[in-house]
């Protein structure tokens, strides 16, 4: 497994032969490079079928399914946009308090969506824990560091429920060097 950084190198011709638009994530198996995050879930899961976390076509909660997995790259997009703002930009003439706080509140009309749809839920499928809450949850990992989820209890314990999951904790960062957020909030700024 090679992990490329965060940086410039996913501009690199290697890089770009694994994902042409130089974002993360890329995933190379068996010879064949998969990019687009909700294509990489739906091909892990059709590939993988056991575990479970898949709905595949026929099965009733596929069109749910594919819902949740595709509306994660929805917060994740408002994230990229609030990380840029935050973090990718060095100079603060670049940055844009009026964009930063919209896009918060984008990120808050994310949480009411799922605020309704886990209310009365302990996952975001009947049927129990899948990818969409996994997908989602990524996307929400990051998106805690804009907008908080303390308004939101139904979304909040069922974070708190996926992030106590073993994969969950294997998966985070465990170098500080390896952290794109070296905060644990990024206030939008002030429009002077």
């Amino acid at each position: 497994m090679q992990v490329w950084p965060f940086d410039k190198s996913l501009r690199s011709a290697d890089y770009l032969a694994k994902n042409p638009a130089g974002r993360v994530p890329a995933l190379e198996i068996d010879g064949d490079c998969w990019w687009e995050t909700g294509a990489i879930t739906e091909l892990l899961c059709e590939r993988f079928p056991k575990p479970g976390l898949g709905r595949l076509p026929g099965h009733p909660e596929r069109a749910q399914w594919l819902i949740w997995v595709h509306f994660s790259e929805t917060i994740s997009q408002h994230c990229a946009i609030l990380t840029q703002q935050h973090i990718m930009l060095y100079e603060d003439s670049m940055r844009s308090p009026v964009l930063m706080k919209l896009e918060a509140k984008r990120l808050a009309k994310c949480y009411e969506a799922l605020e309704r749809r886990l209310e009365g839920r302990d996952y975001l499928l009947d049927g129990g824990f899948s990818a969409a809450d996994v997908s989602v949850g990524q996307a929400i990992y990051m998106a805690r560091h804009f907008a908080r989820l303390d308004p939101f209890p139904a979304l909040s314990a069922w974070y708190a429920r996926i992030t106590e999951r073993p994969g969950f904790l294997l998966s985070r960062p465990t170098e500080a060097h390896t952290r794109l957020y070296t905060r644990d909030f990024y206030e939008p700024w002030e429009v002077a």
